[in-house]
């Protein structure tokens, strides 16, 4: 027996020992065989919005599922920089998965799958393909344009604004169905629409808000990350009120907040996740949810919020379902300038 190792040792002892050594061995096994998710959030995973969101799904997706995961923040919104983290996460972690949170990403997400063919990628709020990529996407397009519907039925001055960041997929999307939602629900109010180029820039929100209220504006319907913050302080000061997105904004500041177009984007990391995990991963596919998943796509309004016009947010959430009416994906009108 000299001439075993420490290392044979142990495993000729744990194959005498029989099925007491089989629950140590069978851990290390599954724990090995786990499969690998990593994960790209560009910007900040808690900035109250969309990056939180995302990581929020991904982090329920690591505490409920037998996965491992791994990733990214704090990266540019700007394609070469996505693709050099993509390609980072791919490269160190050699994932099964990897994921993309955001329409940001088309492109960089386009590029590092066919760079990597052997690992399936996804991107969130994503309406691409490719052989190994599929697009999971929850659509807050329905509940903005009932943001607008809301927006044009409790404005008191007739002008409404809405303002986001960058010019992504996703959000051109949802600006073009809140706008449709407020011609929709009184074709004589005013829209004033403005993408500021920066998602988390706060004193660039404030002044957005002081020149859309100037012009009018007594209900703003922010898709913004950090940049949010000074869009609410500023709405505060003015005494104007706002409508949120992602999350409940009228729990969290209800003395802003009218309203909030709850889209849980977190539900598309997750749900991707989980098909990993039930071996029901399809590439090559787009997955979507929006109204018929209240507990993923809804709007929500303040308590205080008239019952004429709750019942009729009512029959046009029906109209959409039913199809009815069809949720506008373009916008072709002005912009607002400050």
């Amino acid at each position: 027996m000299t001439g075993l190792t420490r290392r044979q040792l142990l495993l000729a002892t744990c194959a005498a020992a029989g099925t007491l050594a089989t629950p140590w061995l069978s851990r290390r096994v599954l724990a090995a065989s786990k499969p690998v998710v990593a994960a790209l959030f560009c910007g900040h995973i808690d900035d109250n919005g969309f990056m939180q969101a995302g990581y929020q799904g991904f982090k329920k997706a690591m505490d409920q599922l037998a996965l491992s995961g791994h990733y990214k923040d704090q990266v540019a919104n700007e394609t070469q920089a996505q693709i050099a983290a993509l390609r980072e996460l791919a490269t160190h972690y050699k994932p099964d998965l990897l994921i993309a949170h955001g329409g940001q990403n088309t492109d960089a997400a386009l590029a590092v799958a066919k760079e990597f063919p052997d690992i399936r990628l996804v991107i969130t709020q994503g309406a691409v393909t490719a052989s190994n990529l599929s697009s999971y996407d929850v659509r807050q397009e329905e509940s903005a344009w009932l943001a607008g519907a809301y927006a044009a039925l409790m404005t008191k001055t007739g002008v409404v604004a809405h303002q986001s960041g960058i010019r992504v997929p996703p959000g051109l999307r949802a600006r073009a169905s809140y706008a449709a939602g407020v011609k929709h629900a009184n074709p004589e109010v005013k829209l004033l629409t403005n993408f500021s180029g920066n998602q988390d820039d706060i004193e660039l929100a404030a002044r957005v808000t002081q020149a859309q209220a100037k012009a009018g504006a007594d209900i703003i319907y922010t898709m913004l990350n950090k940049g949010r913050s000074g869009t609410t302080q500023a709405c505060r000061e003015l005494g104007i009120k706002q409508i949120g997105n992602v999350i409940d904004w009228v729990a969290r500041e209800p003395d802003v907040f009218i309203g909030s177009a709850w889209a849980d984007v977190g539900i598309g990391v997750f749900q991707a996740c989980k098909d990993l995990s039930e071996n029901k991963f399809e590439s090559g596919k787009i997955f979507k949810v929006g109204l018929q998943q209240p507990d993923a796509v809804r709007l929500i309004m303040a308590p205080d919020t008239p019952d004429v016009v709750r019942q009729r947010i009512s029959a046009l959430q029906q109209d959409i379902l039913s199809g009815k009416i069809e949720v506008e994906a373009e916008f072709n009108g002005p912009e607002f300038q400050i």
